[in-house]
């Protein structure tokens, strides 16, 4: 497991693009398809973290 904490701080290079990106991809699709394509992200985005103690912290940092 791995022993990267969380990070909290701006860390995006580009951070209104990345912002466009998402509401690009999000284009077209119903409520219903823009929520199944928020999960399958998530768990893409998980999948890519790999580290239970860090998605963990994600947890608490969003629901604080």
């Amino acid at each position: 497991m791995s022993n990267e904490a969380l990070i909290l701080a701006p860390h995006l290079d580009a951070p209104d693009d990345f912002y466009e990106a998402l509401l690009d991809a999000h284009q077209g699709l119903s409520t219903e398809e823009s929520h199944a394509f928020n999960a399958r992200l998530v768990l893409v985005l998980a999948n890519h973290i790999g580290s239970l103690a860090v998605l963990r912290e994600a947890f608490e940092a969003a629901r604080a």
